[in-house]
């Protein structure tokens, strides 16, 4: 994945940061390979909105940043497991803040659970 010149630019490190985190899933997958190694399918598991497609595209494009280290083994059916690499490691206490920041703010977000909504009772109509 080709990146892009931040340089000489007012919050050029933070714009660098965000470019390499961004979207929906990568730092979910970031704060997924903070409990240790995982496989692909155990990746898939833990997040059920993503589709097999976009979980490899995205976890190659971290692996291509070199914040996660893809290992394979000659094994039949093959076993490809992914972990944090010492620069992934590195994004810890970025991917906990934006947890903590989240959990604080989660009745704004999308993600917050659905207010509880009581049925509405239609009552009969009468005969005229």
């Amino acid at each position: 994945m080709k990146r892009r010149d931040f340089t000489r630019r007012p919050g050029c490190s933070v714009e660098a940061t965000l470019d390499l985190i961004d979207g929906k899933w990568k730092g979910v997958i970031l704060y997924h390979l903070q409990n240790g190694t995982q496989r692909f399918g155990e990746l898939r598991r833990m997040m059920p909105g993503i589709t097999q497609r976009m979980l490899t595209k995205q976890l190659r494009a971290l692996e291509e940043d070199k914040l996660v280290i893809r290992k394979v083994y000659a094994e039949v059916p093959p076993r490809v497991e992914y972990t944090l690499s010492e620069l992934g490691e590195s994004l810890r206490p970025v991917i906990d803040t934006l947890k903590a920041w989240g959990e604080g703010h989660q009745e704004r977000l999308s993600c917050a659970p659905a207010a509880k909504v009581e049925p509405v009772v239609k009552k009969p109509k009468r005969a005229a």
